[in-house]
């Protein structure tokens, strides 16, 4: 499985963005593909946090049309929701602690502990943060 970060998700959704079109055939490829595509829930709340804020986009993306994209996205046969699991706690504290994450890179962490508690063998993003993560393979699809 393969899972895919807020980065890719909002260039791909945000026409405006630079990385539009190469980040659009990357979730496009990997939804339409052979293997499953793991989206994280807090990788989607991210995603409609950002594209619907007026301080990151002039004009944000409406609510609903961002829900939208989160139910054609969920909607694809190769999606599956990833959440915390029963061995969350530990492989967070693993990573954390690993990783020497403190502040808002917990959030990195908590993100790739769903991804490697469900099975994930990478995680396709262009946040950087992540390569503290030894134990998650992250590569960039953008470049």
């Amino acid at each position: 499985m393969i899972a895919l970060d807020t980065n890719i998700l909002v260039y791909a959704h945000r026409g405006d963005m630079p990385q539009h079109d190469a980040a659009l055939r990357v979730v496009t490829g990997a939804l339409a593909g052979v293997e499953p595509v793991g989206l994280c829930w807090p990788v989607l709340h991210e995603f409609v946090a950002i594209v619907t804020n007026p301080k990151v986009f002039r004009p944000p993306t409406p609510a609903a049309l961002a829900l939208d994209q989160i139910e054609h996205w969920v909607a694809s046969p190769l999606a599956t929701l990833l959440h915390e699991s029963g061995r969350h706690l530990s492989t967070l504290r693993d990573l954390m602690l690993g990783g020497r994450v403190v502040g808002g890179v917990t959030h990195d962490a908590r993100i790739a502990a769903m991804c490697l508690d469900h099975g994930v063998r990478e995680l396709l993003t262009s946040d950087r943060d992540f390569t503290r993560f030894p134990t998650l393979r992250v590569r960039n699809p953008l470049v």
